[in-house]
């Protein structure tokens, strides 16, 4: 069969590929939250399913003071969106650099809105040799004044690693001065243990050259009510966003789910917990194996590297989805190849279950 490489968590596609049914596999490609969307939340929402009969606030005031209070920003700075991916395309589009630079490898959607911006990009690249962490003495030198904009995913996907507020900082202040934008993608932020070390939201204040951007995708486990958010002290993105996106981009259900699951501190600290401990245990297990190496994760997934010739990422995920446990090959990431998959949290037993399987197959 020939081998299917996609988005992860598309079980729809391994569904049609494989038939096996999607609801039978341990899905650890998707990087969602193990504990679904919060229960409390669900239960709100069957209980006010009349809401799709009104229109929502044009202005999701309520949604934007729960971002507020779950962010610390600023309720003026605060932008909703149908996806973190509307708020990345709009973004993009409003800076309109001429040519950027993205830390990679990264997700592959942001060089597709650059290029269907007109503009060009170049990958600056996190090396291996320091565990995919930023060389910031090279990236500043890198920025140069042709630059229009830098795009950081913070902790980065696929490699786990992470700027911190420090070296973002001297990132933004560097950029200032030679005219260039940062988007800084957190995506993954909520899941890492030291989340106050490198969030970048403090920052939008002082800086209006940075826009970052959040989902609910991932943490929440809510891919399908399509709801991101973004914070920005840039006047000319906040009239630009606010001209051009559609009345109503988030529905009326996203827009109350939101205010739930932003207050929900009981799932936010379980989810912390979690991930943290099956993180730790799994990195743990891993380093003591002699053919594989495991990268330092501040995000809910850990990319590994076969160091054996014997078996690839790719051949790991067939054996692996026959037995309905799905990985990440990551050769299609920008700078990886054959040998690098990842895999992200579950529960103990599916974690437990997955490392028994690769152990047989690697060690």
């Amino acid at each position: 069969m020939q081998l299917v490489h996609q988005h992860g968590g598309d079980l729809d596609a391994i569904e049609r590929n494989y038939g096996i049914p999607k609801n039978e596999i341990k899905d650890f490609s998707g990087n969602i939250n193990p504990l679904g969307f919060p229960k409390a939340s669900e239960k709100a929402l069957a209980e006010n399913l009349s809401i799709i009969s009104t229109y929502p606030d044009k202005k999701y005031t309520s949604l934007r003071q729960a971002i507020a209070k779950y962010t610390g920003a600023a309720t003026e700075h605060i932008v909703v969106g149908n996806g973190s991916t509307e708020l990345i395309s709009t973004f993009i589009q409003t800076i309109h650099a001429q040519k950027s630079i993205i830390i990679g490898p990264s997700y592959s959607e942001y060089e597709r809105e650059v290029t269907l911006c007109g503009g060009s990009f170049s990958y600056f690249p996190l090396k291996e040799k320091n565990n995919f962490c930023i060389d910031l003495p090279a990236l500043l030198n890198a920025l140069t004044k042709d630059i229009g904009m830098l795009v950081i995913c913070n902790p980065n996907n696929p490699t786990g690693s992470a700027f911190t507020s420090t070296q973002l900082e001297a990132v933004l202040h560097h950029c200032k001065k030679i005219g260039a934008s940062v988007m800084v993608d957190e995506t993954y932020i909520e899941f890492s243990d030291n989340l106050n070390e490198i969030c970048a939201i403090p920052l939008v204040a002082e800086y209006d050259n940075l826009f970052v951007v959040r989902g609910t995708s991932k943490f929440f486990a809510a891919p399908g009510i399509r709801l991101g958010y973004g914070v920005s002290s840039s006047q000319n993105f906040l009239d630009r966003l606010k001209t051009n996106q559609d009345p109503w981009s988030v529905n009326s259900l996203a827009a109350f789910a939101g205010e739930k699951i932003f207050a929900d501190t009981e799932f936010h600290t379980t989810t912390q917990r979690l991930i943290s401990n099956e993180r730790k245990k799994a990195f743990a297990e891993l380093s003591t194996w002699n053919n594989i190496k495991a990268f330092p994760s501040s995000a809910n997934f850990i990319l590994l590297k076969l160091l054996t010739d014997k078996i690839t990422a790719a051949e790991l995920f067939e054996i692996l989805i026959q037995k309905k446990m799905l990985i990440r090959d990551a050769s299609s990431f920008t700078f990886l190849d054959e040998k690098y998959l990842r895999f992200c949290i579950l529960s103990p037993e599916d974690n437990a279950s997955l490392l028994k399987e690769l152990k047989l197959l690697v060690e």
